[in-house]
């Protein structure tokens, strides 16, 4: 007999919001047009032989110029548009042919494996050649305005450069999806989001949250989010007039100031710390919702309990693949780093050593030689992924912005940057200086200790500086999806006293050298114009065995 106390237990109903309903619709409709086949358009097309050779050549190129992954194809079409300008001189030349130039763009990105062979369309490259127009036409204008330094205009065709590069890129990878998040990201910011009333930087926040998602969601850099603010200002930029880019020309300095302002606004920081939880959680509910559209939403309304249980799967996929991109990142980071290490200890450290008249320390040697690679190896291998905790605060993210009876209620209140004193400064000036002293003195002592010359010295503290920058910014990579933010205690306290000064600047030094990287002036500017030629030639060559085979047969 059923006791009659005992209540049935209902499910609870949960109401899906409309933008989450159109992001489920989205996803649904994009995963159906990928299926669909569209054999009857033209696509471009390049020799799988030939295109072997341009792929192991950006693989050794990006080996020995460390770039975050993401951003390697942006990158390449940046050093491909500046290769015809400064070598080939292709766009340079008056009256220069855009249509060629966004042909020779896209088959090199094939080649070189950034973009699918026999997959992008044709008609590409009359969007790129648009693309590539206008900022032929805007470099030209600025040209033609005298009174401006040699190094001055540089400086603007190079960022120029960069502008095309972000704008190509932006054109290449648009998702239907990621635009559909973006939207769906801003307008939950916007609304969660207050700042003090009568705040000078209200004006500024729908930019800035804009610019936050990009940041965060899309992974942008500085060059494409220079790209975002861009159009920003320039409004009708997709297809500016003769007089609007004369308009932009006149003014580009101007421009660039303002968009440089709005990069390194206040309420950037305090931004960065909620876009960076939510980007979490739309990227693990999108990564839901891709597994099965349809099967994930009856799901929510048939039993509520599975919603979450694939969120927590969601969570672990992405803890493995943070795993293995940390480990990748590391790999490309060590082999970087061992190059340009042996590099030095053969043509600097060893004859240096010889032209001083001091004794060759093989010790000193090995350990120069292999002790940067390994301190980022064990840094790495003691990175830890996030917890169990940290997966349930991304379910009770993903629900809020998921249903509408978990909505926020209360919003984020940001206060006004405060502003340091000058005299507290320059005390703490003071006191991070003694700090960078000490970690580096200490370092200093331990090597002189173990007989190491003065060289030999200063170029172990060149590479420790790397690879604490390195192990940050990667570890930093991995940890994206961590959402608690770790205790703190004193033996954290103290790693961070004497490793941040090393790793601040490892990161001025990475700036630095990336500008006189000796091995990517020899492949960008001796090796890689002859090599591109070449493959040019082989491919043009397999081409005519083809057709002479077709002709035999």
């Amino acid at each position: 007999m059923v006791n009659p106390s005992l209540k049935k237990i209902e499910k609870k109903s949960l109401t899906p919001t409309i933008d989450v309903k159109r992001l489920f619709q989205i996803i649904y409709r994009e995963q159906s047009k990928a299926e669909e086949k569209k054999d009857d358009v033209p696509k471009i097309n390049v020799s799988e032989l030939v295109s072997k050779m341009s792929f192991y050549y950006e693989k050794i190129r990006n080996t020995v110029d460390y770039k975050e992954e993401h951003l390697l194809r942006k990158n390449a079409i940046e050093r491909i548009i500046k290769r015809q300008i400064v070598i080939e001189g292709t766009i340079s030349l008056k009256g220069a042919d855009s249509t060629e130039i966004a042909r020779h763009l896209l088959t090199e990105l094939i080649r070189a494996a950034y973009l699918s062979n026999n997959s992008v369309p044709e008609t590409k490259i009359d969007e790129v050649a648009a693309i590539i127009q206008k900022y032929l036409d805007l470099k030209r204008a600025i040209a033609k305005i005298k009174g401006r330094k040699l190094s001055e205009r540089n400086d603007l065709n190079n960022w120029i450069i960069a502008l095309a590069a972000s704008d190509i890129e932006q054109h290449l990878g648009l998702s239907k999806i990621n635009q559909t998040v973006v939207d769906y990201m801003n307008k939950i910011l916007l609304k969660n989001i207050e700042l003090p009333s009568n705040s000078e930087h209200e004006k500024d926040k729908e930019i800035q949250i804009f610019l936050g998602i990009h940041r965060h969601y899309l992974k942008f850099d500085r060059d494409m989010m220079s790209f975002i603010l861009f159009k920003y200002y320039v409004a009708g930029w997709k297809n500016p007039d003769p007089a609007k880019i004369e308009e932009v020309a006149a003014k580009i300095v101007f421009l660039r100031g303002a968009i440089n302002k709005q990069l390194e606004h206040p309420l950037v920081k305090q931004l960065n710390r909620i876009i960076s939880r939510y980007t979490v959680f739309f990227t693990v509910l999108t990564d839901v919702i891709k597994e099965n559209p349809i099967a994930v939403y009856e799901s929510i309304k048939r039993d509520p309990k599975v919603f979450p249980r694939d969120i927590k799967k969601a969570c672990l996929k992405r803890y493995e693949e943070s795993s293995k991109k940390l480990w990748r990142a590391a790999t490309r980071s060590i082999i970087y780093i061992f190059i340009t290490k042996s590099f030095f200890a053969v043509l600097l450290e060893v004859p240096a050593t010889k032209w001083f008249g001091e004794e060759i320390n093989t010790v000193s040697l090995i350990i120069n030689i292999g002790f940067p690679a390994m301190l980022l190896f064990f840094i790495v291998l003691f990175t830890k992924l996030p917890s169990e905790d940290n997966s349930n605060k991304i379910k009770e993210g993903i629900e809020e912005v998921v249903f509408e009876e978990y909505e926020r209620k209360e919003p984020f209140k940001l206060r006004d940057p405060a502003r340091r004193s000058k005299s507290l400064g320059f005390v703490f000036g003071i006191l991070y200086f003694i700090t960078f002293l000490f970690s580096f003195g200490a370092v200093v002592w331990a090597l002189n200790e173990i007989n190491f010359t003065w060289l030999s010295i200063i170029i172990f503290l060149f590479f420790l500086t790397f690879v604490s920058f390195f192990s940050i910014r990667i570890r930093k990579n991995a940890r994206d999806m961590i959402i608690i933010p770790p205790r703190e205690n004193i033996l954290s306290f103290i790693i961070d006293f004497f490793y941040i000064p090393i790793a601040a600047v490892g990161k001025w030094m990475s700036e630095k050298f990336s500008q006189v990287n000796v091995f990517v002036f020899i492949l960008d500017f001796i090796i890689e114009a002859p090599f591109k030629i070449f493959i040019e030639i082989a491919e043009e060559w397999t081409r005519y065995v083809k057709e002479r085979k077709e002709d035999i047969v």
